[in-house]
């Protein structure tokens, strides 16, 4: 993560991350994006582009929902936008 002036960037996965964690993330987005219509929709307003790296994009928003899980402790419901 880098931040300056009003922009944060964070970068995205790197070789260096637990192959066997991303492959479990990339999964999930597969399936996230068939049964959540917000990843659904997230998906589908990236058509026409690269496919591996739509899922990769799904994959990192499926991670903030999932944080945002364990850190409010409030169970994840299908549609809602963390």
């Amino acid at each position: 993560m880098h931040q300056g002036g009003e922009g944060i960037y964070t970068g995205g996965s790197t070789p260096r991350a637990n192959k066997h964690v991303r492959n479990m993330i990339i999964e999930a987005s597969w399936i996230a994006i068939r049964t959540d219509p917000v990843m659904q929709n997230y998906y589908k307003s990236h058509a026409g582009k690269n496919g591996k790296a739509v899922i990769f994009k799904v994959g990192r928003k499926l991670l903030s929902k999932i944080m945002a899980v364990i850190k409010t402790e409030i169970p994840c419901s299908s549609g809602v936008i963390y």
